[in-house]
């Protein structure tokens, strides 16, 4: 009788136990000669030194199937220690698997173009109104490439512009402050890590959310950085955020022109740098537009209703400049 650790590095033990251990004592069914003990992300497994090693290869199998799909399930195990291949439903243009198991993948043709823009570019601007999935997307790319180990990190952000209140009238400290504005990042990376994961990225700071005045003076190496909002950040601030990249390190920017909370005398840092930066190589941008909204079929109708007004408002300031 030999004894053995398993240690699984990356996969999230809750959903590779189960709820109430369920898989583990599936895995004790399927293995009644070996005597399996759990705790946390470590497996010890006591029995004969001729069964240990082909037990340790299905679990790195079961292992792998639980990273990529976000789920495993029991019909799952029965299949990866029979041998066979697990019955998944194959989804176009997948780009990663969510909670549960739950594909997310690109919903329309601009969703996809970003996907590739991403895989050619290092700084990809995507613009567009709300609801097309631009900054959705651009998390589940970034959530890909760490779970792929080819970023360490993932750095979200978000210029902490104020749309009717004050930051210093809001309650708390500056994390109380700011994390109103943060909310949609987390949204998004809760749809596609699990809770305890998250909370382990977030407490080492492999997932990293921090309003954009906080990257001043950083070097940003070994990751994917997603600026969020970035019309309503000033040119300098902008600049100061393109230039944090670092080796091996990707940018996404996203952003709506005709969003702007900035003040009226300031300019969009996100206008000026798509003007600057126009042709320059290296630098992807994607446009989104109406048509690719994926909300709320009604969000597609009050993004029409607001363009026709606004439509009507620069004919009758034109009108007023120019009388017959």
């Amino acid at each position: 009788m030999i004894e053995q650790i398993i240690v699984l590095d990356n996969a999230d033990a809750v959903v590779f136990f189960g709820v109430n251990n369920s898989n583990l004592q599936l895995l004790k069914t399927l293995y009644p000669k070996l005597r399996i003990i759990a705790r946390g992300n470590i497996i010890k497994v006591i029995g004969n030194a001729e069964e240990i090693p082909a037990f340790e290869e299905k679990i790195r199998e079961l292992e792998l199937f639980c990273i990529d799909h976000n789920v495993l399930t029991e019909e799952n195990i029965i299949d990866i220690v029979k041998g066979k291949t697990p019955n998944v439903v194959k989804q176009d243009n997948l780009i990663i698997y969510g909670m549960s198991g739950k594909p997310i993948f690109a919903r329309n043709d601009n969703q996809q173009k970003l996907v590739e823009a991403f895989n050619k570019n290092d700084l990809i601007f995507a613009l567009g109104p709300a609801g097309t999935g631009k900054t959705y997307v651009a998390i589940a790319l970034a959530v890909k490439a760490l779970k792929n180990k080819e970023v360490k990190r993932i750095i979200l952000s978000r210029p902490a512009v104020e749309a009717g209140e004050k930051l210093g009238f809001l309650p708390g400290d500056m994390k109380d402050k700011v994390d109103p504005y943060l909310q949609p990042l987390y949204d998004a990376l809760e749809d596609m890590i699990t809770p305890a994961k998250l909370k382990d990225y977030m407490e080492n700071k492999i997932v990293q959310i921090a309003p954009l005045a906080f990257m001043r003076g950083r070097t940003l190496s070994d990751a994917i950085i997603i600026l969020d909002e970035a019309q309503n950040t000033t040119t300098h601030q902008i600049k100061m955020f393109m230039t944090r990249l670092g080796m091996n390190a990707k940018m996404i920017v996203t952003g709506d022109v005709t969003q702007i909370d900035l003040p009226p005398s300031q300019m969009s840092g996100l206008k000026h740098a798509l003007k600057v930066l126009d042709g320059v190589s290296g630098i992807g941008k994607v446009e989104f537009g109406k048509k690719d909204i994926v909300r709320h079929k009604l969000v597609q109708r009050i993004v029409d209703a607001y363009e026709k007004d606004d439509e009507r408002k620069r004919k009758e300031q034109l009108k007023s400049k120019n009388p017959e």
